[in-house]
């Protein structure tokens, strides 16, 4: 049995298990705030974070600050993407009296534990991680050590609250391998003080960008969550398309159709095949309009919530507080049981 297949499986049995027993699981699960959350975000994670809520698993969301210079030189704008980001949660059913949210660089113990956890791997195992050498690729930058040991960091995170399931899409199974041998040998080598946390493979669908590449804030082809209806529909309206009037959904060929096409269906529950047929030979202008109608209507709820939320100007800052709080605690928590097991408690 492969390694993907064996992780699936074992994943399914995870899903079966929570599924019964919710109150033994605990998530970790986030973002880099590098701009707004988008339609892939939501599509991608967020509905999924709100299904294993409202189940009763226990949650840590972590707005990775920290990680925004992984690849770039600046900080510029991420406290406003963090605020953001907390009205997104709260408008998407995110309850932050059952869900942790917190920031990397305000819990101090969680980051300490990097430097035990950077002794348990090698630098050749770190060089091969594939997330590691995406990030490189796209940001055509020299690898910075922070790039280089992201995988320690991101098992940090998972770690610090004692994280027992991690949901991640396929592409990013190699980030909970690591986490898995990192908890396994500092347990082997000091004693037993993490659990060895499962992934739950997610079937989340891949919400293309509005180019047809992967949905980024980095590439300008997002539609945010916090967009205006106006700004959607001028969004959309600016996508690149062709001069076949006869809308069909094919991504190699049809990269701005069929992304219009695939947004348009998931906010309408369709199959996008089936969209373009009833589209027919309409042409962009309509496929445009029924993807903007489509988005607007879906977003319409979680964006009045978010107008609702941003009305008190001080709540992302008491939300975060709050969570702050309880994210040091455990962290602290678990730095203590790691000195003590290393021997460095004075």
């Amino acid at each position: 049995m492969d390694s993907f297949t064996s992780t699936a499986q074992r994943s399914a049995e995870v899903s079966a298990a929570v599924a019964l027993h919710p109150e033994r699981f605990r998530v970790l699960t986030g973002e880099r705030p590098t701009g707004p959350l988008h339609l892939g975000h939501y599509f991608g994670t967020i509905r999924e974070r709100v299904r294993l809520q409202e189940a009763g698993v226990e949650m840590f969301i972590v707005l990775a600050d920290y990680q925004v210079i992984t690849d770039r030189d600046t900080t510029a704008h991420v406290p406003e993407n963090v605020h953001s980001a907390v009205l997104d949660y709260l408008a998407a059913g995110i309850d932050p009296k059952r869900t942790t949210i917190f920031t990397h660089s305000s819990v101090p113990a969680l980051n300490q534990l990097l430097l035990p956890f950077l002794s348990l791997v090698t630098e050749a195992e770190l060089h091969r991680n594939p997330t590691v050498k995406a990030e490189l690729a796209a940001s055509g930058r020299a690898l910075s050590g922070l790039l280089l040991t992201y995988p320690v960091h991101q098992a940090a995170d998972i770690l610090f609250c004692k994280g027992n399931l991690v949901p991640v899409g396929k592409d990013n199974l190699p980030h909970v391998e690591m986490t898995r041998v990192i908890a396994r040998r500092f347990n082997e080598r000091y004693g037993q003080v993490f659990p060895v946390p499962d992934a739950l493979i997610t079937s989340a669908p891949e919400v293309p960008g509005l180019d047809g590449r992967k949905m980024s804030k980095s590439y300008g082809n997002a539609i945010s969550l916090s967009m205006t209806p106006d700004e959607t529909v001028d969004a959309i309206r600016r996508t690149r398309t062709d001069q076949d009037r006869r809308i069909s959904f094919d991504p190699e060929q049809r990269p701005g159709v069929s992304a219009l096409l695939s947004t348009a269906s998931l906010c309408l529950g369709l199959d996008p095949v089936e969209l373009a047929a009833e589209i027919g030979d309409r042409g962009s202008s309509a496929l445009k309009e029924v993807t903007a109608t489509a988005v607007n209507d879906y977003l319409a709820p979680l964006r009045e919530r978010r107008r609702a939320f941003a009305g008190d100007p001080d709540l992302a800052s008491r939300i975060l507080g709050e969570g702050n709080e309880v994210a040091n605690t455990a962290a602290e928590t678990t730095l203590a049981e790691v000195r003590a097991a290393m021997g460095t408690s004075y």
